[in-house]
Parts: structure tokens; C-alpha cells; sequence
């Protein structure tokens, strides 16, 4: 005998706040009654045609199965908040639903990717065997890719993610636009530097951190405040990385070589990137401490930072003296003394991450948590 469970899963609670039903809805019975209220509440929602699909699958697999096989379908549901909150939901309402039906698989009916990101919380606590994606058939013309782009405006969630970005760009392009010549020329550049910053965010999956770091913020009010004090200091200190590089630049443009302005530029702005790095890293060691997941990971960071610092810091002064004419003598001594503040450095991340290796040693056979 195979217990066979069908689910369909609505991450952003449509059924809930449009229907009023609250998950998980269990039974062929009961999911149907949802479908049918969902439809007579949104009649274009794609989650009506998702749950539908649940039960056309169900009775299939009633029909085509063993004589002394268990079918059972159910509708888990999220919250209008899609993340860590509706996952949370859904993981606690579908321990519910295996709790009382005991499946020995499950086939998985959604209606998007959006659903489908849910798919590690399902194979947690049972095995799925099929995944199928119902998607609606309408006309392949220019009405109804019209029709999909105004229902995409009308959604809050596309909304923001489209029309937000789009308007902000025009909002810059314009005041660049009227603006003076000089002052509108780089308001205009930096547009294709912020869409390139954005994309860049998008690729390499940091909204997905910072997310993380809203949530963690908002669990912990009163270390949030502090955090955020830190990261206004590093929105400041890169602010001022940029202020004192125009400086520099500014000042040297009509009297240095391009290679030697550069350096001077880099050097001069060095010292803020690394404080905005360090005020930065402080602002997540502050969450991770107040939430007891700290690693010591971020102290290590911290050092490997000045590190890097030290490095970049002597190499450029040494490159602007000898590209400036000034000697430099080659030597063990001299080569030391100049090499000295980052030696330093390196030694003292080789201590913090030996220190860090063995509180974490200690942590782990004391069965105590050290917050290391």
C-alpha cells in the first residue's frame, strides 16, 4: 500500500485574505470548496487554477492507482509577507499535514517559480516524486501580452519591482537633463552607474542579504538601532571615500602624471573605505551577537580587512615615490621597516583566528553556547 499526498502551495496566502480560510485545508471535500470560493472572490487568480490541478491529480492517481493505495489532497498556505515568515507557515501546516496522513510521497502542483522555492522545506519531512506547474492558457497575441502587462502594474508586488526602478530612472535622466551643463553630465553618468550597481546586487544575490539583514533587524529592535547607526556611519565614510578622492584629484589633475594622480586618488580615499568596511562589519557582529549566532567569522573579516589595507596602503606610497623620482633602496632593512605595520597586521589575524578555533573548540565540547 503507498500513501500518496498531493499538495499545492499558496506562499503569499491569496486563499486566506481573499477567502478568509486558513491553512492547511486537508480533503478532496474541503479543497474544492476552496477552489470554488478563491475563484468566485478573484476569478483571474492563477492560485485557483493551481488548486484545481491538486485535484485533477488526485483523482488520477485515485484512478490509476493500487486498489489498496491512499490518496490525500491539501493546501498549504503562507503570508501575505512572502519569506521567512510564510515559509515558517508553511513548514508548521505541513508537519500537520504529515502528522495526520503519514504519506510515503508526495507530488507537489504549483502555478510559478514562486511556489516552487518552498520545494526544501517539502523534502524536509517528505519525498516528492513529481512536481507539476499549471499555467493557464490564453491567447499568444499582442491583446493578451497588453493584458498581462497591465495585470502585472496592478499587482502590488510586480509593481514595486518594475515601476519603482523604471520612475527612478526617468526622475534622474530629467534632472539631469535640466540641470547645468556640468553638474547634469554627471548626475546623467551616474545613472548607468546605479543600474549597473543594481544589476550587479541582482547577480550576485545581495538583496538576498539584505533581506536577511531587515529580518534580523526587525527580530532585534534595540541592537537594530545601533546597527543602523553603524551603517549610516559607513554610508557617511563612503561618502567622504568619494569627497576626498575628488579632492585629491582636483588638486593634482594640472601637476601630477595620470598613473601617479590615480594612486594619489586611491591613496587618499583608502583610509574611509576601510573605516566604512569596519563600520559595516560592526553593524552585523552587533545583530549576530543580540540574535546568539555569532561565528567570530566577522572579527576575522575585520582583521583580514586591515590586512589587505596595510598592503594596499604601503604598495601605493611606494609606487607614488618612485614613480615621483624619489629613491627607494631595495634592501632586507629598509624592505622591513616598511613591511612592518602589515607584518603586524597578519600577525595579529593569525591570533585572532587561532583564539577563535579554540573557543570554538571549547564551545563545542562544552555543550555551552559562548557566542563564538
Amino acid at each position: 500500500m503507498t500513501r500518496v499526498l498531493v499538495l499545492t502551495v499558496d506562499r503569499d496566502n491569496d486563499l486566506g485574505i481573499k477567502t478568509s480560510i486558513r491553512g492547511p485545508v486537508i480533503g478532496r471535500r474541503q479543497v474544492l470548496t476552496a477552489a470554488l470560493k478563491l475563484g468566485i472572490a478573484d476569478p483571474e487568480e492563477s492560485d485557483t487554477n493551481a488548486i484545481l490541478g491538486a485535484l485533477s491529480q488526485h483523482d488520477s492517481l485515485l484512478e490509476t492507482g493500487g486498489e489498496d493505495d491512499e490518496v490525500e489532497v491539501a493546501i498549504l498556505t503562507g503570508d501575505e509577507k512572502v519569506g521567512v515568515r510564510s515559509d515558517r507557515a508553511i513548514a508548521a501546516q505541513l508537519e500537520e499535514v504529515v502528522s495526520a496522513f503519514q504519506p510515503d510521497e508526495a507530488v507537489l502542483i504549483t502555478d510559478g517559480a514562486e511556489d516552487e522555492s518552498v520545494l526544501p522545506i517539502i523534502q524536509s519531512q517528505v519525498r516528492i516524486d513529481h512536481v507539476q506547474k499549471v499555467i493557464v492558457k490564453q491567447s499568444k497575441g499582442i491583446e493578451g501580452t497588453y493584458y498581462y502587462i497591465v495585470k502585472a502594474l496592478e499587482d502590488p508586488k510586480w509593481r514595486a519591482k518594475f515601476m519603482i526602478p523604471f520612475g527612478l530612472v526617468l526622475a534622474i535622466f530629467g534632472l539631469g537633463i535640466m540641470l547645468p551643463n556640468e553638474i547634469g553630465g554627471i548626475v546623467i553618468g551616474g545613472l548607468p552607474l546605479l543600474l549597473g550597481l543594481f544589476i550587479f546586487a541582482k547577480g550576485a544575490g545581495i538583496e538576498t542579504t539584505v533581506n536577511r539583514v531587515v529580518q534580523e533587524m526587525r527580530d532585534n529592535a534595540d541592537a537594530a538601532m545601533f546597527s543602523s547607526l553603524l551603517w549610516t556611519a559607513t554610508v557617511f565614510s563612503a561618502i567622504f571615500a568619494g569627497a576626498e578622492g575628488w579632492q585629491t584629484f582636483d588638486n593634482l589633475v594640472d601637476t601630477e602624471t595620470t598613473s601617479i594622480l590615480w594612486m594619489q586618488v586611491a591613496n587618499s580615499s583608502l583610509a574611509w573605505i576601510v573605516i566604512a568596511f569596519l563600520t559595516s562589519t560592526a553593524g552585523f557582529m552587533l545583530l549576530r551577537l543580540k540574535r546568539g549566532s555569532f561565528s567570530g567569522q566577522l572579527l576575522v573579516l575585520s582583521i583580514f580587512g586591515m590586512v589587505v589595507y596595510s598592503f594596499v596602503n604601503t604598495a601605493l606610497e611606494i609606487a607614488i615615490d618612485i614613480l615621483s623620482g624619489d629613491d627607494y633602496e631595495f634592501n632586507v632593512t629598509n624592505i622591513g621597516n616598511t613591511l612592518s605595520v602589515p607584518l603586524a597586521w597578519i600577525v595579529a589575524l593569525w591570533l585572532t583566528m587561532t583564539i577563535v578555533k579554540g573557543l570554538k573548540a571549547k564551545q563545542a565540547q562544552s555543550e555551552r553556547y559562548w557566542g563564538i
